[in-house]
């Protein structure tokens, strides 16, 4: 597998510390970080741009909404490929797509990015906030805010509401898209071959996509 620092591809650039700046203005610095992670191909970059600023996340896994079992399987597989590659740490959360299910109950109709998508991002931060708060961790954000298929707004609301059950613990709302990283995204794409999908992994994106095809 070929992998290449950001920097490295994009040439002599200064580290814009910026862009590791909470909302309050202050350095993310040696506070822990807990990166929720939906798929190999939306955290490569991110992954990647933490590390050259100093920051090695622990990545977190937690998916229940993935359908089927095959395909939660390959996704987790690509994640763990990559992450083996940066000896960053890897912890998998219960798969548990029969609660995921039950909980979006009622929701099935609504479109993408409508209430049901809310409710999803909810259920999957609430849960890494919680491991978050078990495990020492500061600061929780999640590549789900690097997906153009997702409304920004929904994600930050979601991992706020995620943490307010859990003090000990700062939901980090960063526009992951931003600063070249879209662009290597595609590039780690590229260059790690990394299984990749048009839809997050539910069954309902699924049906979308494929009437859209």
């Amino acid at each position: 597998m070929v992998s290449f620092s950001f920097y490295q591809v994009f040439g002599e650039m200064k580290s814009k510390r910026s862009f590791l700046l909470l909302p309050d203005g202050t350095e993310v610095g040696r506070r822990r970080v807990l990166l929720h992670s939906c798929c190999a191909p939306c955290s490569a970059a991110i992954v990647e741009c933490l590390l050259r600023h100093g920051v090695r996340p622990t990545v977190f896994f937690s998916n229940s909404n993935i359908y089927p079992d095959e395909e939660y399987l390959i996704r987790r597989r690509e994640i763990e490929r990559f992450l083996a590659s940066q000896e960053v740490p890897f912890v998998e959360d219960e798969y548990d797509y029969a609660h995921w299910r039950q909980t979006m109950r009622g929701l099935e109709g609504e479109p993408e990015r409508g209430s049901r998508c809310s409710r999803c991002f909810r259920y999957r931060l609430t849960r890494a906030a919680a491991y978050a708060a078990a495990h020492g961790f500061d600061l929780l954000t999640t590549t789900l805010a690097s997906s153009r298929w997702k409304n920004l707004e929904q994600i930050n609301a979601a991992g706020c509401e995620a943490v307010e059950a859990f003090p000990s613990v700062t939901f980090w709302p960063q526009n992951w898209r931003k600063g070249g990283l879209q662009e290597r995204r595609n590039e780690l794409l590229r260059l790690n071959g990394f299984y990749n999908q048009q839809y997050c992994g539910c069954e309902f994106s699924a049906e979308r996509l494929q009437k859209d095809t």
